[in-house]
């Protein structure tokens, strides 16, 4: 081979490598943790996230939290930590962008794997002041 087809190929194999890196960083994939809180992410039961059951004059300002930083475990009255987003908990078209059920309760500590991007028509919200 000569040295100028040495060239060309190694300049379509960077270019081929970067544009391959570039599409990538639109589709990642990740596990998503979601939990039930107020509007400053303090954690509440998942029953007033539950929109099937609770009836409590009109959502009461509960939201369902999420982030690819939560962990399960948490627990109830304990803050989120910052970088999650909410969206309210009667959201279907929300719950169905992260592969949740679009009604009904969602246990606190819920992990779904495998989220492209962030989805979903959620507001963004810092919890943990």
């Amino acid at each position: 081979m000569t040295s100028r087809s040495v060239s060309l190929t190694s300049t379509f194999l960077l270019l081929a490598a970067g544009g391959a890196a570039a599409c990538d960083n639109g589709n990642q994939y990740h596990d998503e943790g979601f939990y039930c809180a107020d509007a400053n992410g303090k954690i509440v039961d998942e029953d007033y996230c539950d929109d099937d059951h609770y009836h409590g004059g009109g959502g009461g300002g509960f939201f369902i939290w999420h982030s690819s930083g939560y962990r399960s475990g948490y627990p109830i009255g304990s803050t989120l930590p910052a970088g999650g987003s909410k969206f309210a908990y009667n959201d279907s078209a929300a719950r169905r962008s992260f592969g949740l059920p679009s009604t009904g309760r969602i246990g606190n500590g819920t992990v779904k794997t495998s989220v492209v991007g962030k989805g979903g028509s959620g507001t963004s919200g810092k919890s943990g002041s």
